[in-house]
């Protein structure tokens, strides 16, 4: 019996060793490494020095192309030390093998995370600012690139003269800059980066991005005889600013073009935003104001200019405020007047005639048109921007409330409330044209639907309802009604 005992003993020790394998069990504790990928048991290696040593001496070629003397494992894989009787241990080799093609290797480099800025649609809904991230091998890389994305909106000598304090002083009229800052935070943080990221490697690459928005090439157009720099940017749906800075070649919109030249007609898409802000002094025109009377002894078509207008002139100290090089806010410190303006004064007839065709106003020309505010400050003109149409001029700088004029007779067809004008008014003048006046102040439309207004009465006062950054008003001439088929035109061309 005893001998029967020992035999099955014998027996189920034979059992084990040979389910488990005589290779597999150590009577020595051994110390190991456990390789796990995206959380995945690979197996255990002896050493992580040594499949750190041999991904290295394997990836020449990330080495080659990011010009760097390391490579690093992935970033999801876990090497955990541990303690282990079993004999199961894997080469690097295998381990390597195993992971070279499911998860990308990694380099020393930087992150830089740009925080978005929330902004409001037309509808006055809050859009939420998108995180960008970026990756780039050296963080003085990343902060000349930043500088040159910021002296894209800023004229080079200007920004030197503020940051080395070289400003000069304003003796009569002129500017400087107060502050430039960046709107977005922006954090960086030294790390490994996977190398299927896009990862930035020279400064130029990099500005070009963070102005773009892409490193895709841009469009381009070929001049043609008799193109300018305003024209070809308008007609690409450029503003002036917009392509002077994708063609750093030229120094300002008057500079001349060549036939069979070829120019950059690239959209700007900052990644951040540049904040300027200026002190300025200027001399500027004040506008004159036009009084009308009336001779109930002459006929309705009747009209007279008894005493011209004349501009006077006035002295005016602002704070300026701009994003990207457009102007997002300007307040008027103080204003000294220089000279008076002689007001304008119109004699029309009251008496009716039989003629029943409309009003009998003629089309207003260049000069006929009386200015809608009482300052002359044009912080955004008509033109194309950001890849949008910008169908009127933004007048600021008068102060809120600051009376805002009919530009010519006409009858009042809208005095209402949207989301993007704000409080606004818009006027037909019976001749084609109508004019518009965006972002009133509350409660500061005078004028009701079914009005009739004479050019120069006070219609309103200047506000920020709607989408609007700053105390302005909106103005904008159209031939047709507008939205509903009309044709924005430059208000400007007018005056």
């Amino acid at each position: 019996m005893k001998r029967f005992k020992i035999l099955i003993i014998l027996i189920l020790l034979i059992s084990l060793f040979t389910s488990v394998g005589f290779n597999t069990i150590s009577l020595e504790p051994k110390n190991v490494y456990h390789v796990y990928l995206k959380g995945k048991s690979l197996g255990l290696i002896t050493s992580k020095e040594r499949l750190e040593d041999f991904i290295n001496k394997k990836q020449q070629e990330i080495k080659d192309k990011y010009k760097v003397s390391k490579v690093y494992l992935p970033e999801d894989l876990d090497i955990v030390k541990e303690i282990t009787y079993s004999n199961d241990i894997k080469e690097v080799e295998e381990i390597y093998n195993e992971i070279k093609d499911i998860s990308p290797f990694t380099i020393k480099g930087y992150m830089i995370k740009i925080k978005g800025i929330d902004t409001k649609d037309n509808t006055g809904r809050t859009v939420k600012g998108q995180t960008k991230i970026i990756y780039c091998l050296d963080k003085t890389m990343f902060e000349n690139a930043v500088q040159k994305t910021v002296k894209s909106f800023i004229p080079e000598s200007d920004y030197n003269a503020y940051a080395e304090g070289t400003q000069k002083e304003i003796e009569d009229t002129g500017s400087i800059i107060k502050n430039i800052y960046i709107e977005n935070k922006i954090t960086i943080k030294k790390q490994n980066i996977p190398v299927d990221k896009t990862i930035y490697q020279t400064e130029e690459e990099l500005t070009k991005y963070l102005l773009f928005g892409t490193t895709e090439k841009q469009a381009t157009y070929i001049v043609k005889k008799g193109d300018t720099i305003p024209t070809v940017a308008f007609n690409n749906k450029l503003s002036t600013e917009e392509f002077l800075i994708a063609n750093t070649n030229f120094t300002d919109e008057n500079s001349l073009l060549s036939p069979g030249q070829e120019v950059t007609l690239g959209i700007i898409k900052p990644q951040f935003n540049v904040i300027e802000d200026d002190y300025v002094v200027l001399r500027q025109e004040k506008n004159f104001t036009t009084e009308t009377q009336y001779d109930n002894d002459k006929y309705t078509d009747y009209s007279q200019v008894i005493q011209n207008g004349m501009k006077g002139e006035e002295k005016v100290t602002q704070r300026v405020i701009k994003k990207n090089g457009e102007t997002i806010a300007l307040t008027n410190i103080s204003t000294e007047t220089l000279k008076e303006p002689v007001t304008e004064i119109i004699v029309k007839g009251t008496k009716p005639t039989t003629f029943s065709g409309g009003y009998g106003v003629p089309v207003p020309t260049k000069g006929q048109w009386g200015w809608p505010a009482t300052c002359a400050n044009i912080t955004s003109p008509f033109g194309w921007r950001w890849g949008t149409l910008h169908d009127g001029t933004d007048i600021a700088g008068c102060g809120y409330g600051s009376n805002i004029f009919a530009a010519q007779a006409g009858t009042v067809v809208q005095s209402s409330v949207k989301q993007d004008n704000g409080q606004f008014i818009t006027i037909d003048h019976h001749n084609g044209y109508y004019t518009m006046y965006a972002h009133l102040c509350n409660g500061c439309r005078y004028v009701k639907v079914g009005d009739h207004v004479e050019k120069g009465q006070v219609i309103g006062g200047m506000g920020m309802t709607g989408a609007a950054s700053g105390i302005h008003v909106h103005f904008a001439i159209w031939y047709g009604y507008p939205y509903r088929g009309g044709i924005a035109q430059n208000a400007m061309n007018f005056y």
